[in-house]
């Protein structure tokens, strides 16, 4: 008991600093309704308050009043012997008298009417405050008094002690059981020799909570035993009792609050109970819609995602709107600032976020591409793998993810290759250039042969080559087939194929690919032979 006592010694002293500071705070709250204007003084004697000085007198202010009173008082306080706290009408005013000898006085301008006060009730309430002052004062010059005091405080500390031991020995106890009885649950909830539960993280759960309940328990344990132990005692009785009233005070209030704000609590679970069968019913509907079950007009089966996503964020975005005013502290000030500052900062730095998600709600609402298919964004290109709100991830043929932010696909221009054809699959396309001496029609049948010999790509649609320009030196060549696949890389192996497969029969047949320049005139014109305009593979029909 000792060693666990020793251990827990500094934590506790720790723990009593805390209450100790959070006393000073509650007695500076407690007071905050008291504290007197910079016009004002407040009386005080040996920490027990008289009353409050509001107006000035013969000339004095309020704080010299104060000062001279508290003074006269201490002097009169000096002559042994009780005292006996009388009062004088002194017109207009009344005079606080100890012993028939004058100690302040109070004026009619000292009372506050809009606390409901008067010259008489203010009087009284001076005398009681000032004798009980008294009081107190002559118990601290009692020699048994304050003895009594001291083992009354002995007593209350041993009892703190011993039951600071008890709560964390409780607490070793308690958590000792729940971990026996969680490994046994654990032990029942086995699928195919994996935990359905992480035992590390429950154990970790455990012993957060028992801290938690122990450390909330030795608060107010050390809470109360300071409240006591400066009640016992005369020159600290204003403070324990004050911070004795704060705590009740302050459960009072707590436990009014909660019944007050039941009746707006059950109202806004109602509006978020409303809240959540209608999501409900809502994602059945589009369920029903993407499972093709149920066919409308306006919105197909692609856009279920999205559109269930903004819907159920409108719905609960509405039925917050509308239990906001239920919400317990909506109406204070605290709670105002909050959501002031909050939309503030909203306002201010998601303005790129909302620019974001506006483009993706254009682009996933204008078609303007799928998930699937293969794009091209400037200088990006690769097949979608996921349409967001903020951005848009594709995948190049070398297997690498880009993620594009929605407002850059939507601000540059978009080539889609999966639109061109119908199905599954998307176009491909390369350009070669070769000089004016090789026969159009022989590049374009080599071409088309290449592309037939190559692996993936259709032949319905049928190959097709288009002569896009005819430059200086020579014509370029572009060569357009549909291809089936439609994952990333399977794509990019079959423009390697097709590469290859043009290298070839380029080379089978003796045309060299290469784009010749201007370096002098021929020595003859450079002009292909009737004779040779269908030369193989080319076919004159």
């Amino acid at each position: 008991m000792f060693l666990s006592i020793r251990r827990s010694l500094g934590p506790l002293l720790g723990l009593m600093f805390l209450c100790l500071a959070f006393a000073v705070c509650a007695a500076e709250d407690t007071g905050k309704a008291n504290i007197p204007h910079p016009a004002e003084a407040r009386l005080q004697i040996f920490n027990r308050q008289i009353m409050t000085l509001r107006a000035s007198v013969l000339g004095m202010a309020p704080e010299d009043r104060m000062q001279r009173a508290r003074a006269r008082i201490e002097q009169q306080l000096e002559k042994p012997g009780r005292h006996e706290v009388g009062l004088s009408h002194v017109s207009p005013g009344v005079l606080v008298q100890i012993d028939g000898s004058g100690s302040f006085y109070i004026a009619p301008e000292d009372v506050d009417p809009f606390q409901q006060e008067t010259l008489d009730s203010v009087s009284r309430q001076a005398q009681q405050a000032l004798q009980l002052a008294i009081s107190e004062y002559e118990e601290s010059r009692n020699l048994r008094s304050m003895l009594h005091a001291a083992l009354y405080a002995l007593v209350a500390t041993l009892a703190y002690v011993g039951l600071l031991w008890a709560v964390w020995k409780l607490r070793r106890i308690v958590m000792r059981r729940s971990l026996i009885f969680a490994n046994a649950k654990l032990a029942e909830l086995q699928d195919v020799g994996s935990a359905l539960i992480k035992r590390e993280r429950l154990h970790w759960l455990i012993l957060k909570i028992s801290q938690i309940l122990s450390w909330g328990l030795s608060f107010l344990l050390s809470y109360q035993w300071l409240g006591v132990l400066m009640s016992l005692f005369p020159f600290t009785r204003p403070w324990g009792e004050q911070l004795n009233a704060y705590l009740f005070g302050l459960v009072l209030t707590l436990g009014g609050a909660i019944l007050k704000a039941i009746p707006d609590l059950f109202v806004a679970v109602v509006i978020f109970g409303l809240a959540k069968l209608f999501t409900h019913a809502t994602g059945r509907f589009f369920d029903l819609v993407k499972n093709r079950q149920i066919e409308v007009d306006w919105l197909d089966a692609d856009l279920v995602g999205p559109t269930r996503r903004i819907a159920t964020i409108a719905v609960w975005l509405f039925a917050l709107t509308m239990a906001y005013p239920y919400l317990p502290g909506s109406g204070t000030e605290a709670f105002k600032g909050v959501s002031v500052l909050v939309g503030l900062m909203i306002s201010l730095g998601a303005s790129s976020l909302v620019g974001q998600a506006a483009s993706g709600l254009i682009l996933t609402y204008s078609r303007v591409y799928r998930k699937g298919e293969f794009i091209r964004v400037a200088e990006h290109e690769g097949t979608i793998t996921d349409l967001g709100m903020f951005t848009t991830r594709i995948r190049n043929g070398m297997g690498v993810e880009l993620t594009l932010p929605n407002s850059f696909v939507l601000n540059n221009v978009t080539k889609n290759y999966s639109r061109v054809v119908g199905g599954d699959g998307f176009v491909i396309d390369t350009k070669v250039t070769i000089g004016y001496d090789t026969p159009w029609r022989q590049v374009e049948a080599m071409l088309i042969e290449a592309a037939s010999r190559t692996q993936g790509v259709q032949t319905q649609p049928a190959p097709k080559v288009f002569q896009t320009a005819l430059s200086d030196f020579y014509p370029e060549y572009l060569l357009i087939c549909h291809a089936i696949p439609t994952e990333p890389r399977p794509r990019a192996e079959v423009i390697n194929l097709l590469h290859a497969n043009i290298q070839d029969v380029f080379n089978s047949y003796g045309v060299q690919i290469m784009s010749p320049h201007y370096l002098g005139d021929p020595g003859h014109e450079k002009v292909v032979p009737k004779q040779d305009w269908f030369k193989a593979p080319a076919s004159s029909e």
